[in-house]
């Protein structure tokens, strides 16, 4: 016979009922709070300087797969400062997030920083990550987010599916077919690795998914009819083949697709055209496509100018301001330096270059609609003719004092006051 029910029992039951349900629920509150934080674990990133271009475009050169014996085992020294900016341009490209790379004997502590969605626990998500030497690959030793430790299983689970989230399974499977071993050491990483007999093609074909190539084939195909349009001669104003690209992307966008995608597909195929390549360059599925006839393009009257903008659009519309702006310097410091001189309406054109790609994915379909209007070349650039040119580098440091000094500093700020009051950039 059950006891009878008293007011005590029942409070108990009810008491034990209500933790049960709301256990999981606490749980979950309690690692939220965990997890989330009120600040950044990693600051915001600096600007990329014209030093870390030249180191970039030194490392690029000499460990290119197109030039390695396959199979030759080579050693390559990354600084912590060119890991910091490699990881900064990948977070901020693919998760809009900020991170960092702290190199010891032995291991390597990497930090990133993402936003979080509104809530009470916290406006970030900071994630650590300790990467342990092994003779091989490096190991995770464990791993953190927020103040909530993990299973180091996790991340090696997770890693991979992110990956491929991303569109990078390629280049994940390619890193782990061609690293050897990982060794840390204070301030620097050595990694030793071997190009195979198809990690060039491998790594350039990967550079652009099917649904990439499929989005960049319309603009390939107008480009081919517009090139063959244009008559018998051998130079074309810019804004001619722009302005039909760009109209043929807000076609597109009104058709239901994503307008700041069609603005970046614009742009790349202009910019590898006016570089003299083709999207089969990039990718083999492109190589059967129609070539157009090449041209050179004129922006300002000057052939070198289409160059400076176009390079700086397309970087930015990638989410690389900082990157392209760097670029762009680089370019003229190297000038300076025994090429043609260090040139300030280049730079002109770099910047902007680099507010129009900003504006390509930040303000889309206002772009595509100002464009359609139909584009002067004083539309795209401001007034170059009387910004100081040329200069060797003596020359250059004794009128501004290098990059970064007062002087340089005004003649920037001249540069960005006309760039603002260009159409698209107000």
């Amino acid at each position: 016979m059950n006891p009878p029910l008293t007011d005590s029992r029942i409070r108990r039951a009810a008491f034990w009922l209500l933790a049960c349900t709301l256990a999981p629920l606490l749980l979950v509150l309690g690692l939220l709070g965990a997890a989330l934080q009120f600040q950044p674990q990693v600051a915001q990133a600096s600007d990329v300087g014209p030093e870390d271009v030249a180191r970039a475009v030194s490392l690029l050169r000499t460990h290119d797969p197109r030039q390695a014996r396959p199979g030759q085992v080579s050693t390559v020294l990354l600084r912590q400062r060119d890991l910091d900016v490699l990881l900064s341009h990948g977070l901020h490209r693919w998760l809009d997030a900020q991170g960092s790379v702290t190199l010891e004997p032995a291991r390597a502590t990497l930090r990133l920083s993402s936003p979080a969605p509104g809530n009470f626990w916290g406006a970030w998500l900071n994630l650590e990550m300790v990467l342990a030497e092994t003779g091989g690959l490096p190991q995770l030793h464990s791993l953190r987010l927020g103040h909530l430790p993990l299973p180091a299983w996790v991340a090696t689970w997770a890693a991979p599916r992110l990956a491929a989230h991303l569109g990078l399974a390629r280049e994940w499977q390619l890193a782990g077919n061609v690293i050897r071993r990982v060794s840390f050491q204070p301030d620097v990483v050595l990694l030793t690795y071997a190009w195979q007999g198809d990690s060039a093609n491998r790594l350039f074909d990967g550079l652009l998914s099917p649904a990439e190539l499929a989005r960049l084939r319309p603009y390939s195909d107008l480009l081919v009819t517009l090139a063959q349009r244009s008559g018998h001669g051998w130079q074309l104003p810019m804004v001619q083949l722009m302005t039909p690209l760009f109209d043929l992307a807000r076609q597109r966008s009104a058709a239901g697709g994503n307008a700041a995608a069609e603005n970046r597909a614009a742009l790349l195929t202009l910019t590898l055209y006016a570089n003299g390549r083709w999207l089969g360059h990039l990718s083999a599925a492109a190589r059967g496509w129609p070539r157009p006839r090449q041209l050179q393009l004129l922006l300002a009257g000057r052939s070198d100018s289409p160059l400076h903008f176009l390079i700086s659009a397309v970087l930015a519309a990638e989410g690389t301001t900082p990157l392209s702006r760097a670029v762009g310097v680089y370019k003229e410091v190297a000038d300076s330096r025994g090429g043609s001189g260090f040139s300030f309406d280049d730079i002109a054109a770099d910047r902007a270059g680099t507010r129009f790609g900003e504006r390509a994915v930040h303000e889309p379909d206002a772009l595509q609609a100002l464009v359609a209007q139909g584009l002067r070349d004083a539309d795209l650039v401001p007034r170059l003719d009387d910004l100081p040119s040329s200069m060797p580098e003596p020359e250059f440091l004794r009128r501004f004092g290098g990059v970064g000094a007062p002087a340089y500093k005004d003649m920037i700020a001249e540069i960005d006051r006309r760039v603002d009051g260009l159409p698209f950039a107000r």
